[in-house]
């Protein structure tokens, strides 16, 4: 395994234990869903669950073809983040959700994350 494999190995892991460290404390209800992020290399997830009845509320993504078609090629970037962010806001608002728990799965708050919930945050919901 090479250098670099190994590296990026490592920071797989890392941010699973954060992530689970995080689920520990963090969890989502009825009244305050979990408002959970996951990003690859080419798209942007965003969805609201209630983790006392394990069903997803609200989601969005870049995968989507009204977002994508907006998006153009950049499906995966801080643009695509902010649509994501602000789309799910919308469909929250619509199934009478106002207030959640930020999730950000083990990511640094930095870059996509960061603009997804800044977003999210612009357009009404409060966390």
């Amino acid at each position: 395994m090479t250098d670099l494999a190994k590296r990026s190995q490592r920071k797989t892991w890392r941010r699973q234990r954060a992530h689970l460290r995080v689920r520990s404390t963090v969890s989502g209800t009825a009244a305050r869903p979990r408002l959970s992020v996951f990003k690859s290399l080419r798209y942007v997830y965003a969805q609201l669950i209630d983790d006392a009845k394990g069903i997803t509320l609200a989601t969005a993504s870049s995968l989507e073809p009204q977002l994508k078609q907006q998006l153009g090629k950049g499906t995966g970037n801080a643009e695509a983040a902010k649509l994501v962010g602000a789309t799910l806001a919308e469909r929250a608002k619509q199934a009478g959700i106002e207030k959640v728990v930020f999730d950000r799965s083990g990511y640094v708050y930095h870059g996509r994350v960061k603009v997804l919930a800044e977003a999210a945050r612009e357009r009404g919901l409060d966390f």
